[in-house]
């Protein structure tokens, strides 16, 4: 499938990649509220949180949202997603992954950009309820490249779930974790690292014996804390064991449903491995739109909407039945 040549213009002041990306993350107010909350019990004991919201017309399609790191159901890249989806007629499942809702999971370990599982196990929850005739999944950054990777590693993967969006997907982890650890990103890592140094404190509290505070104390940066916990914690030998098994790069040949990736060219959070050009060029079914500007999810026009947002509703129109 040829590259897609997108129609994206950025208003002339968010040309600037960082001013994209810390607007729409830390600046954003979007009017949306779920309906409800509910908690997935998982085969290992864990827990994760669904944000539920529910569409006026009776329907039976749906789409579920995965966030991206240190992140959670409730920031505004997700609500707004959620918003036009459901303004359009569907029902909406964004995903709070373990330990990113309010109250800390269960287990040592938490999530990470490979744990198919966990969203293996939301699908699987939903199609018990034989609702949903029709599933879509929409993910973000970290998330966009887990689900990636669970639709390129299945051979099968269940009738319902028709297509697929990831946005400011890093395909390649290894690559977009040297990209993030620049001084160029200094702002976006040190945040990272504060809001995930935080978490593991909690960890520390609830498990002394498996990680101490001097050891969190002494991650400097994202890179250290994939060596001490990421890696560890969900079974890998060290971080560039994680990274490489978990990318989902290499998964991406493998995909049988339409899939559109919308990477950004300026966002300063990618590699240039994480823009698959020759992979799509010979698929038939993965699509890449690389627009000029965006930053890191931050799509950014001039009205309530962002384009990634109408882009991902319009291409899943387009394979709606």
């Amino acid at each position: 499938m040829p590259l897609i040549e997108t129609t994206y213009t950025a208003p002339r002041i968010f040309r600037n990649a960082h001013f994209s990306t810390i607007y729409a993350s830390s600046l954003r107010k979007v009017a949306f509220s779920t309906t409800q909350r509910n908690r997935i019990e998982l085969e290992d004991g864990d827990f994760l949180d669904l944000d539920r919201s529910y569409s006026s017309e009776k329907n039976n399609r749906l789409v579920i949202l995965l966030h991206g790191l240190a992140g959670n159901a409730q920031r505004p890249y997700m609500k707004a997603m959620a918003r036009i989806f459901k303004e359009d007629g569907w029902d909406t499942a964004a995903m709070n992954l373990r330990g990113c809702s309010e109250e800390m999971n269960r287990l040592y370990r938490s999530y990470n950009a490979g744990a198919t599982e966990d969203l293996e196990a939301v699908i699987s929850h939903i199609l018990k309820g034989n609702q949903y005739d029709e599933i879509v999944l929409v993910g973000f950054s970290l998330g966009g490249n887990l689900m990636l990777k669970y639709l390129g590693e299945n051979v099968k993967i269940p009738s319902e779930i028709k297509s697929a969006v990831a946005v400011s997907t890093p395909c390649d982890l290894g690559g977009s974790l040297e990209e993030i650890s620049k001084p160029r990103n200094i702002i976006y890592s040190k945040r990272f690292i504060r809001n995930l140094k935080k978490e593991l404190f909690k960890r520390h509290l609830a498990f002394p014996e498996r990680i101490t505070k001097k050891e969190i104390d002494g991650c400097k940066t994202l890179r250290d804390i994939d060596e001490l916990y990421t890696s560890r914690a969900h079974g890998y030998k060290n971080a560039a064991d994680y990274y490489q098994k978990c990318s989902s790069l290499q998964f991406l040949p493998n995909v049988q449903i339409p899939t559109l990736i919308i990477n950004a060219e300026n966002d300063s959070f990618l590699s240039a491995t994480c823009y698959p050009i020759e992979i799509a060029e010979n698929s038939e079914t993965l699509h890449l739109e690389i627009p000029a500007h965006g930053g890191h999810v931050g799509f950014i026009q001039n009205k309530e909407s962002y384009y990634h947002e109408e882009r991902a509703l319009e291409f899943i129109q387009g394979f709606s039945q």
